[in-house]
């Protein structure tokens, strides 16, 4: 995959919290942890984008008395299947 270099300034705590990450062995490199937490923020953000959409879809077409109803016995049998 194709990539390129950007510059970042950061706050020297959040440098120390980085170079921290590094030291402790979760991350091999600044960059490194820079790209996880940067994809982190992505993921978060598809996420965001589907809860969106399926509230946008709700607020449209709320569900049926029925649906609410058959959603509900349905939960109510997947938490009685449940090993607890």
């Amino acid at each position: 995959m194709a990539s390129e270099q950007i510059a970042v300034r950061l706050p020297r705590e959040l440098l120390h919290e980085l170079d921290e990450l590094v030291r402790s062995g979760l991350y091999a490199s600044r960059a490194a942890a820079v790209r996880a937490g940067l994809q982190a923020i992505a993921e978060i953000e598809r996420r965001r984008e589907v809860d969106r959409s399926i509230v946008d879809g709700y607020t449209r077409r709320p569900p049926l008395p029925a649906e609410d109803a058959a959603a509900l016995e349905s939960l109510r049998d997947a938490i009685a299947l449940e090993p607890w």
